[in-house]
């Protein structure tokens, strides 16, 4: 059967750093090349159906943000060491890098949100077939807990998890960071980019669901709205809010909950 990314480039392992590897590839959604960070645990190779968890980074960023800026594969290291966390591969893809950020959405010119839930998975069971054939969990920052969000509630019979930190609960809110219109963001009509909206059509089949916020965040109030309004809709989730504001040392530390968390939904 011939392969359906003969482009993709794999990386070594980084030098000094046997965890993780660069993936760039050609996928029909970007309509060119985009580029993944993969964390991946030495006891893969001896493993079957590992579990993929797709991990998104926020407006500005890159492939390399969870890596340099969040200390990612140092504190998964540490988990799995303890205990807390479970072997997984751990794939942190670029956005499409439109911008300051594509919101994970379609846009005329290249469809983001296939970008991440066909094409990103598809390349790594081509090259990773011990991955998780069918579902992946799925997480983000910011705009990536909004690009979490909204896709795992609108492909939820493909995710086994959704973890949100501060995040962006409506496509709205991404002007408060990026200077274009909403309107940019709703190439596929505003019932699209609603996440609540995909919360309530797929209901019966929503996998489990966690987000937090910093109390010092300026999208703390936001979030609270989400979680009361999920609380009304009667949609289960668990929501936290930390000390902290939007930052990096926010985000270094409660990545660990999303790392729990997926112990948790996996085990």
């Amino acid at each position: 059967m011939p392969r359906q990314f003969p482009n993709a480039q794999l990386s070594r392992a980084i030098p000094g750093n046997q965890s993780l590897r660069f993936l760039n590839f050609r996928g029909e959604a970007l309509q060119g090349r985009g580029d993944v960070l993969l964390f991946s645990p030495p006891e893969m190779e001896s493993l079957d159906r590992v579990p993929l968890l797709l991990l998104l980074h926020g407006v500005y960023g890159c492939q390399w943000n969870w890596w340099l800026n969040g200390n990612l594969d140092a504190l998964a290291m540490d988990m799995l060491r303890n205990g807390t966390t479970v072997p997984m591969m751990i794939a942190m893809p670029s956005d499409g890098l439109w911008g300051d950020g594509t919101g994970y959405v379609p846009h005329a010119h290249a469809n983001y949100e296939n970008w991440i839930v066909d094409d990103i998975p598809r390349c790594l069971r081509e090259l990773f077939p011990q991955l998780h054939p069918e579902k992946f969990l799925i997480a983000g920052l910011s705009m990536g807990g909004y690009g979490a969000l909204r896709l795992g509630m609108k492909y939820g019979s493909r995710v086994q998890g959704i973890s949100a930190h501060s995040s962006i609960t409506r496509v709205a809110q991404l002007s408060r960071f990026i200077p274009f219109a909403t309107q940019a963001f709703q190439y596929a009509g505003e019932v699209d980019t609603d996440l609540l909206h995909w919360a309530a059509i797929n209901r019966d089949h929503l996998p489990p669901v966690r987000f937090d916020c910093g109390t010092e965040d300026s999208l703390l109030e936001a979030n609270r709205e989400l979680h009361r309004t999920l609380t009304r809709m009667k949609i289960p989730h668990d929501y936290q809010e930390f000390p902290g504001g939007h930052d990096w040392p926010y985000w270094s530390e409660h990545i660990r909950e999303t790392l729990a968390f997926c112990k948790a939904v996996l085990r």
